[in-house]
């Protein structure tokens, strides 16, 4: 049993103020009056017997028992919150079939929840979902072997395909944890390994190309690797650097300890993820996939993406549908 005065609003206004270390940030980002925010968190304290801010300390800091209890606070949250946009379960039983593809940066967490999902809420249509990479999903639905696919916006226009922007995913550089790297010159610490590529065939791999261009940087073209759990394994194990997204990162959840996540040392840029459905549906079909996709993403992906690289915020997060 929980003890008088440990509240939902009181972990939110926790979880935002060690996100911030401000008051003011933490009522913006809850939607409480400041002094709402100051007294949600003395009644939380009080509850717990122990300080879990240094309020004498401007930012805020967390103290070592705040640390510890921030742990527990957001995974109790991240649960909380994924449980309440499951309960939103749409309607598809008036379907005869629908195939759907989804990219493979969703395999860890989404895709199982998502298909089971879909799954409950069609009792008689003819189910099909694939995972694959973008360039994948975006050939079978030209080709019309898929109805809807979840996939990196891409870089042409396909005739008869609706997109529903979702996710902004910025790239950042991913590095082995032990790599030292020069604040006033990272591109030195970069020399040192090599550069790890994606497959040049995938839509990730030839953004990241073209960026690389655009602000004239060149590396030597040794490695060239098709998965997000491999690069990431190969970066952990000092082989090279990367340049990947939160959502490849977050899905390299046994090799983070080996890995650390750096901004981009050069002009930032990101990529979209979008769902793309036929223009001859209606939208109420993509639509009420994309919110049930968004409503899935935010809770497993999104917020525990800022909660570890919390530099991240406002720039990894979900697209207004």
């Amino acid at each position: 049993m929980l003890k008088k005065g440990v509240s939902l609003r009181g972990l939110e206004v926790f979880e935002a103020l060690a996100a911030t270390g401000s008051v003011a940030e933490a009522a913006l980002r809850t939607g409480l009056s400041q002094p709402a925010v100051s007294q949600q968190m003395r009644n939380l304290e009080d509850a717990l017997g122990v300080d879990l801010i240094d309020h004498g300390r401007r930012p805020m800091r967390l103290t070592a028992a705040g640390r510890s209890f921030l742990t527990r606070a957001e995974a109790a949250l991240t649960q909380l919150r994924a449980a309440q946009g499951e309960l939103t379960v749409m309607d598809l039983s008036h379907l005869e079939t629908l195939s759907i593809g989804l990219i493979d940066d969703f395999d860890n967490e989404l895709t199982p929840r998502l298909a089971t999902i879909l799954a409950d809420s069609m009792t008689h249509t003819h189910f099909k979902l694939i995972t694959a990479p973008s360039h994948e999903i975006s050939a079978a639905l030209r080709a019309g072997d898929l109805h809807v696919g979840i996939s990196a916006r891409m870089s042409e226009t396909l005739d008869n395909i609706s997109e529903y922007p979702l996710i902004r995913d910025p790239f950042i550089l991913v590095t082995p944890a032990d790599l030292e790297m020069d604040p006033s010159d990272p591109l030195a610490g970069l020399r040192e390994l090599p550069f790890l590529r994606y497959a040049r065939e995938q839509r990730i791999g030839q953004q990241i190309e073209a960026q690389l261009t655009k602000v004239g940087l060149s590396f030597e073209h040794r490695f060239e690797v098709g998965s997000h759990l491999a690069l990431m394994a190969m970066v952990a194990r000092r082989i090279g650097w990367a340049i990947t997204t939160p959502l490849g990162y977050m899905r390299a959840t046994r090799f983070q300890e080996d890995l650390a996540a750096h901004p981009l040392p050069f002009a930032p840029f990101a990529r979209t993820i979008s769902l793309f459905a036929g223009a001859d549906w209606a939208d109420e079909v993509p639509l009420e996939i994309a919110r049930m996709v968004q409503r899935l993403v935010e809770p497993h992906m999104i917020d525990p993406g800022l909660a570890r690289l919390p530099w991240l915020q406002g720039e990894f997060h979900l697209i207004e549908l």
